[in-house]
């Protein structure tokens, strides 16, 4: 879609990081969970590394249909692997939970809040981008917004409670 705001992968990892410890830290005071917050950061700050080759595919082009997101999971993949082979040998066992699927096992509990984070990141862009007259991102935001609403995790809902109004706000308004 058309931009009025320049988005990087390094400003959008940095949003993803911080909302993602933020929903760890709700979900720990508020709901009695047990999260790492330092490691979901981790797991938020590594999540896109493979769009370093692949570069980022829309979303419906990446969706369009099961074949599509298998064949773009595989060269997510095939991406998270080439960098994890850059890497000495020694290091490499410690960066594969963070780049290869097949490793985060251990993580399981925590990747929801990641992927939660990048949607509500995802959302935030639309919003931003309607602010500055935008209109490409109205239906995108729609999606989106009923993605976040159907997610059961407490925490993303308390975010959004507490916090995703500010994002409507002008800067006088703040």
């Amino acid at each position: 879609m058309r931009n009025v705001m320049v988005d990087t992968l390094a400003a959008h990892t940095a949003e993803v990081t911080a909302v993602a410890h933020m929903l760890a830290l709700i979900g720990n005071k508020y709901f009695g969970k047990n999260y790492d917050p330092g490691r979901v950061a981790l797991l938020a700050l590594y999540h896109d590394a493979s769009e370093v080759y692949t570069g980022d595919l829309p979303t419906p082009v990446k969706y369009f249909n099961f074949d599509m997101r298998r064949a773009y999971s595989e060269i997510e993949k095939s991406a998270a692997h080439t960098l994890l082979s850059k890497l000495p040998p020694e290091l490499q066992s410690e960066y594969a939970p963070l780049l290869l699927p097949e490793k985060q096992d251990s993580d399981a509990e925590l990747w929801p809040l990641v992927k939660a984070a990048d949607k509500l990141c995802a959302y935030i862009k639309c919003v931003e981008e309607e602010k500055c007259g935008n209109a490409e991102f109205r239906e995108a935001r729609k999606t989106l917004q009923a993605s976040l609403i159907s997610n059961p995790l407490p925490e993303l809902h308390k975010f959004m409670e507490d916090y995703l109004p500010a994002f409507e706000l002008t800067v006088d308004e703040l």
